[in-house]
């Protein structure tokens, strides 16, 4: 009872809010360096978050060298000439902070959370090995075999990982999306201290970074700190341009993976357009209406009502630089075939196609999706995660209309984008198929 009257306001409060773009209350500053700064204020609690994005991912590599962003993104902990090897850390840690660091395939992020008054320490470490960071060759030897490490137990003993990685390298003939992240295991090994040097020479520059900080401090306080502290690093080389460009499928991929493992599942992937597009939120609707909990589509009629999978779910994720995948995806239930459960996603898909959303299912999923978007506004970090994001791939204003772009999807554009993008020549399809231990 109590959760359904908590969807009876939200429903109330999203269908009064009047269709204006939000204003986000963010300061940009390009510095002379070329620099980007994103300020955003928030005194709800004595915290800050300072992230910097850099606009380089494995979809900046090269066959033969993948995974150089991520093994780049470990030795930025290796230290420079003013803090040695895991210093950075320790620092971070002595203040009562904590950091990390990830990269994806359209950019590489560091950040740092602290107490509002130690931002200090984040604008001499980062500026610090923006420019200065060390390659040590024991280091970057030592490094490249952690990553080969993690490789192995992330993907090469995770049968499903192994097949999703196998299915992207079907699905994508030309762009970089086709290798993962981490980079292919040759490719590892062909990596030289030289290669990633020159990875850091060419995207580590202030022309190729964001630096997002929200949380409690002061614009007009925080700002010339951050230009003295980055405004004297000289801007970089001209950013090369990624020039692939992935051509139109003419047909169903498929790819069948046979390793040791407990059950088989099935992946799909429809190619889809990015947050760019006029399609995007129709189709991050579109996935609420198939995968938003256990009364979604694919849960109730494969995992609940047809006891085909043990799980069944959808993904879109159009915060990418160009178009991805939108997954469909199962776990089969043992006694149960891969055939059958492929067939009843397709029924699911078919239904949509055919026959329009509710009323009442349409705007449960708009609700949820607007519930958290504004429900994750009171964390700091999650508006700076949404900043950088949007910034390094396309720009982060395209946020303050994020919420009326949820709203204005209607049950015909639902239909409408599940005709446009989930079709049969448009497809790739995953299988893994289990072997005897």
């Amino acid at each position: 009872m109590r959760f359904r009257i908590i969807a009876v306001v939200f429903a109330m409060l999203f269908a009064a809010a009047p269709a204006v773009a939000q204003d986000l209350k963010v300061t940009e500053k390009i510095l002379p360096n070329g620099l980007k700064v994103l300020l955003k204020e928030e005194h709800k609690a004595p915290v800050i978050t300072f992230q910097i994005w850099y606009k380089v991912g494995s979809r900046n590599e090269q066959l033969g060298k993948t995974g150089a962003s991520h093994v780049l993104e470990h030795m930025m902990f290796k230290g420079t000439k003013k803090y040695g090897p895991k210093q950075f850390s320790r620092i971070v840690m002595r203040n009562g902070g904590n950091d990390n660091a990830f990269t994806s395939k359209n950019y590489t992020a560091y950040f740092q959370n602290f107490a509002s008054d130690r931002i200090g320490i984040s604008l001499d470490l980062e500026s610090d090995r923006m420019r200065n960071l060390l390659f040590d060759a024991k280091e970057f030897l030592s490094e490249r075999e952690v990553v080969k490490e993690e490789r192995r137990m992330r993907y090469e003993d995770d049968p499903v990982s192994t097949m999703v990685e196998q299915m992207m390298a079907v699905a994508f003939i030309a762009h970089p999306y086709q290798w993962p992240v981490i980079g292919w295991m040759a490719d590892l090994d062909n990596l030289t201290r030289e290669d990633l040097e020159r990875h850091y020479r060419t995207y580590y520059a202030p022309n190729n970074a964001t630096i997002v900080v929200a949380g409690d401090f002061d614009t007009k306080t925080l700002l010339p700190r951050i230009e003295k502290a980055f405004g004297r690093i000289p801007r970089g080389p001209a950013i090369p341009k990624v020039g692939a460009v992935e051509p139109k499928q003419l047909g169903e991929r498929r790819v069948a993976i046979k390793r040791k493992a407990e059950l088989p599942a099935v992946f799909i992937g429809y190619k889809t357009p990015n947050v760019q597009h006029a399609d995007s939120a129709a189709l991050e609707v579109l996935a609420g209406v198939l995968s938003s909990g256990r009364s979604s589509r694919l849960y109730r009629s494969l995992v609940y009502e047809k006891q085909l999978a043990l799980y069944a779910e959808g993904e879109y994720d159009g915060i990418t630089q160009d178009p991805n995948l939108f997954y469909l995806y199962a776990g089969i239930m043992p006694g149960k075939t891969s055939e059958e459960v492929e067939q009843a996603l397709y029924g699911t898909i078919d239904l949509l196609k055919n026959e329009p959303v509710t009323a009442d299912e349409l705007q449960k999923v708009k609700n949820q999706i607007e519930a958290g978007f504004i429900m994750g506004q009171d964390s700091v970090f999650y508006q700076a995660m949404l900043l950088g994001k949007y910034e390094t791939v396309a720009s982060w204003r395209l946020l303050g209309n994020y919420l009326d772009g949820i709203r204005a999807v209607s049950a015909a554009d639902i239909q409408r984008v599940a005709r446009e993008y989930f079709s049969e020549e448009n497809r790739t399809v995953g299988i893994l198929v289990p072997l005897k231990k």
